[in-house]
C-alpha cells in the first residue's frame, strides 16, 4: 500500500472514531437536558447516524438494545414515509407508531436530516421512553394498542425550523403530564441537533462533501469482520425452548439457530400466539433483542451497525406474540422481548462449548405507581405517576458468578432511592440483596433484590405491574440450580398477580422480591473459599 493509500485508510479509521464520540455526545445531551426520569436516570435511551439510504454507521455506548436495534430498522420507515428529496433543512420527524418504532407507544423516536452545502448528507435518530402517553397507561392491560395512548404517525415535529403545534396541542391533551412529554420531544430535538453539528464540524475539518465513502467503509468492513466470527464456529441447526409466566398462562419461546457461512438465521417458529393483552411484541423489537443476543458472544468487539446487524437474520411467525400484528396490545411488549437473548444463547449453549451465560431474570421489574385523585377513589391529593426499573440476577456466566441485580439484556440502571422518593409521594422501606436468590452451583447465579414500597402519608396507591420469572424460574444448567422465582405482595400478606394493576390499601405497603439468575455445575463443585465468601458478605445463608 502506498504512504497516500495508507494515510486515507488512517483518516478513514480517525472519522470512524469521531463518529462514535459523535454519537456518545448526542446521547449525553439527551440525558442532560429529558424531562422523564427513565432517560435522566435509567438510560432508557438510544441514539445513532445513518447514512441517507437509512443504515446505521454508529450508535452510542449509553442506551438499549432494545431501542438501539429497533431504532436501526425503524430509520428506513421514515424514508420511505419521507424521502430524500423531500426533506429541507430545519424539518424533524417524529412517531412513536410501534410496528415503525421501537415496539410500544412510550417510546418517541425522532429523526433529524442534516444539511451540509445544501445536500443532505446524514441523519441523526434518537429514542427515549415519555413516562405516560396516556390511555390506560404503561402496563399490560390493554387489549388493543387504540387503548393504550396516543399514537402519532410519521409526520413533523417540526417543519423548516417551525414547531407543529397543533401536533403539540394535541399530545399535551392526550397524556397526564404534559409538561414531561413535551419537554423530552424538545431533548430529542436537542440531541440530534448537537450530533448534527459535531458532524458538521467533523466534515469542515477533513474537508468532505459527504459521508458516503466513510459509510462505505464501516458498513463493509464491519458485515466482513462479523462474517470471519461467524466462519470460526461450527455450522449447523440448534434448538432451544423457554416457558415463561405470560399474564394469564404460559407462554413458550421456541428457537432455531442456524449458522451458516453467510451469516445466522434465528426462526421463532413454533412459539406461542399473540396475547389479547398487551405483552405482545412487534417484529422490529424482537428482531433487536434476538440480533443482541448473538452479538453478546460473537464479534462482540465489532462496532454495531448495519453492516454488522445485517448478516443476523431474525424472523417470526406472523400472529405469534413475536410478530403481533396491527392493532394488537404492546406496551408491556419488553416482558416477553428482553427474554429473547436468554433464548438465543441457550441455542449457541453447543457451538459455542458452554461459553455463554445461563437464563437469569432477563426482564426489567418496571412497576408503575399512580395515586392520588382520578386514580383512588375519594382521593383528594395531588395526582402522581412514576415508572422506576429495578433488576434480578443474571445467570451463571462462563467460569464466573453471576451478576446480582444488573438489567441485562436492557443495560438500564435501577432508578435511585432519592429519584423515586422525591418525584412522587412514596418511600422505599427497605432495598436490599435478597439472601440465596441465585442458583447454586459451581457457579452460581446473581442474586436479586427486596424492595418494599408506601405511599409516605399512607394512603392507598395503584401500581401497575409487568413482571415474569414468578412461576417459571431461571433454570440453571449442567446440574446448577435454577434461580429463585420473583414474588410480589402485600405486607398484609396478599399474593398479587405478576401482571396488570391493582390497589395497594392505605397503611400497607407493596413487597417485590426480584428473581435470581440460574447456576452452572454441580454444586458440589464450588469452590469453598467462594462459600466462605458469600456467607461473609451475607449474600448466603
Amino acid at each position: 500500500m502506498s504512504d497516500s493509500g495508507a494515510l486515507a485508510k488512517i483518516h478513514m479509521q480517525i472519522m470512524w472514531d469521531r463518529l462514535l464520540a459523535i454519537v456518545e455526545e448526542q446521547a449525553q445531551t439527551l440525558i442532560r437536558t429529558a424531562f422523564s426520569t427513565t432517560v435522566r436516570e435509567a438510560g432508557d435511551l438510544s441514539s445513532g447516524v445513518f447514512d441517507t439510504q437509512g443504515r446505521m454507521l454508529a450508535q452510542a455506548i449509553t442506551g438499549t438494545p432494545g431501542h438501539v436495534n429497533a431504532m436501526a430498522a425503524s430509520v428506513g420507515f421514515f424514508l420511505a414515509r419521507y424521502p430524500v428529496d423531500t426533506l429541507e433543512p430545519g424539518d424533524v420527524l417524529l412517531t412513536n407508531d410501534p410496528w415503525h418504532g421501537t415496539g410500544h407507544l412510550n417510546d418517541f423516536t425522532v429523526v433529524t436530516p442534516v444539511f451540509h452545502k445544501d445536500r443532505l448528507v446524514a441523519l441523526f435518530a434518537a429514542t427515549s421512553h415519555i413516562a405516560d402517553v396516556g390511555g390506560l397507561g404503561f402496563g399490560p392491560d390493554g387489549r388493543q394498542v387504540f387503548e393504550e395512548g396516543i399514537n402519532l404517525p410519521i409526520g413533523y415535529l417540526f417543519r423548516g425550523g417551525e414547531a407543529n403545534e397543533t401536533l403539540l396541542e394535541i399530545l399535551r391533551a392526550n397524556v397526564r403530564d404534559p409538561v414531561a412529554a413535551e419537554g423530552d420531544l424538545y431533548s430529542l430535538t436537542a440531541c440530534n441537533k448537537a450530533g448534527a453539528n459535531a458532524l458538521l464540524r467533523m466534515l469542515d475539518e477533513f474537508r468532505l462533501d459527504s459521508l458516503d465513502d466513510v459509510a462505505s467503509l464501516i458498513i463493509d468492513a464491519s458485515r466482513e469482520a462479523m462474517l470471519d466470527e461467524i466462519r470460526k464456529l461450527r455450522q449447523g441447526e440448534w434448538h432451544y425452548t423457554m416457558r415463561i409466566d405470560g399474564y394469564d398462562d404460559p407462554l413458550d419461546l421456541v428457537c432455531t439457530l442456524t449458522i451458516r457461512d453467510d451469516g445466522i438465521e434465528i426462526d421463532f417458529d413454533g412459539t406461542s400466539p399473540a396475547s389479547s393483552y398487551g405483552i405482545n411484541v412487534p417484529l422490529t423489537y424482537t428482531q433487536a433483542y434476538a440480533s443482541f443476543g448473538v452479538r453478546c458472544v460473537i464479534g462482540n468487539d465489532i462496532p454495531n451497525n448495519a453492516g454488522s446487524l445485517g448478516v443476523v437474520r431474525v424472523r417470526a411467525p406472523e400472529g405469534s406474540i413475536l410478530n403481533a400484528q396491527r392493532p394488537a396490545a404492546v406496551s408491556a411488549r419488553h416482558a416477553i422481548g428482553q427474554m429473547l437473548p436468554d433464548v438465543v444463547l441457550g441455542c449457541l449453549e453447543q457451538p459455542l462449548d458452554g461459553e455463554v451465560p445461563v437464563e437469569g431474570a432477563a426482564c426489567l421489574f418496571g412497576p408503575v405507581f399512580l395515586g392520588g385523585r382520578g386514580v383512588i377513589p375519594g382521593s383528594k391529593s395531588e395526582p402522581f405517576v412514576i415508572n422506576a426499573f429495578y433488576a434480578g440476577g443474571t445467570g451463571a456466566r462462563p467460569a464466573k458468578d453471576g451478576l446480582s441485580c444488573t438489567a441485562f439484556p436492557s443495560g438500564v440502571r435501577s432508578t435511585p432511592v432519592e429519584i423515586s422518593e422525591n418525584a412522587a409521594p412514596l418511600i422505599l422501606w427497605r432495598k436490599e440483596y435478597r439472601q440465596d436468590s441465585g442458583g447454586n452451583g459451581h457457579y452460581r447465579g446473581g442474586l436479586g433484590q427486596i424492595l418494599e414500597f408506601a405511599h409516605a402519608k399512607g394512603e392507598a396507591f395503584a401500581v401497575s405491574k409487568m413482571f415474569d420469572r414468578i412461576n417459571h424460574p431461571p433454570r440453571g444448567r449442567d446440574g446448577g440450580q435454577a434461580g429463585a422465582p420473583a414474588s410480589v405482595y402485600t405486607s398484609g400478606g396478599k399474593k398479587l398477580s405478576g401482571m396488570g394493576r391493582e390497589i395497594i390499601p392505605a397503611g400497607e405497603s407493596m413487597v417485590l422480591e426480584t428473581a435470581g439468575g440460574g447456576g452452572r455445575g454441580d454444586p458440589g463443585d464450588r469452590d469453598e473459599a467462594a462459600v466462605a465468601a458469600d456467607r461473609k458478605n451475607g449474600l448466603t445463608m
